[in-house]
């Protein structure tokens, strides 16, 4: 965006739209505008991190269970890997739910706002990219990483029980 924004204020200052207009069918050239700020994704970045390993011990630990002919995964305190397992998808979930749509609480995915229910990915800070709202970006980039840091939590300690289920 801040690149595309750029050029477009380039050719507005070169004169490219004046230059190009057609005297038939005279349009309004674009205005000039602010160029975007940097957004720090680094917490994002780190919770996707930490989420990737936490996946990586839990395949581990599922690998290890199944080599063991598969008796720990029979055993009853699997049970508790599967209510943990259960809770993953609430874990992406916020209780103030997404800015202006507080009933929608999924920070992954949900409805665009102006898309009726077309689905948008990572909607709380997409939207405030798309609507330039760059404040309510960044601060929807530290809820995403917090809702993803918990995901990864929950998916370690899975792992961590799994692999003590199996060292029995």
């Amino acid at each position: 965006m801040q690149d595309d924004i750029k050029e477009r204020n380039r050719e507005i200052e070169e004169g490219v739209f004046k230059a190009t207009n057609d005297p038939k069918r005279p349009l309004v050239p674009p205005a000039v505008e602010a160029v975007p700020p940097h957004l720090n994704f680094a917490p994002m970045e780190n919770a996707v991190d930490a989420l990737n390993h936490g996946a990586a011990d839990y395949r581990k630990a599922l690998e290890q269970a199944n080599a063991s002919g598969g008796a720990a995964l029979a055993s009853a305190s699997l049970a508790e890997v599967n209510k943990m397992l259960i809770e993953s998808e609430r874990r992406l979930t916020n209780a103030e739910g997404l800015p202006n749509r507080q009933w929608f609480k999924h920070q992954l995915y949900a409805p665009g706002f102006y898309t009726g229910y077309g689905v948008k990915t990572v909607p709380a800070v997409r939207e405030a990219i798309e609507l330039k709202q760059w404040k309510q970006a960044d601060e929807a980039i530290i809820v995403v990483a917090r809702v993803l840091q918990d995901e990864a939590a929950l998916i370690s300690s899975a792992a961590a029980k799994l692999t003590a289920v199996t060292a029995h």
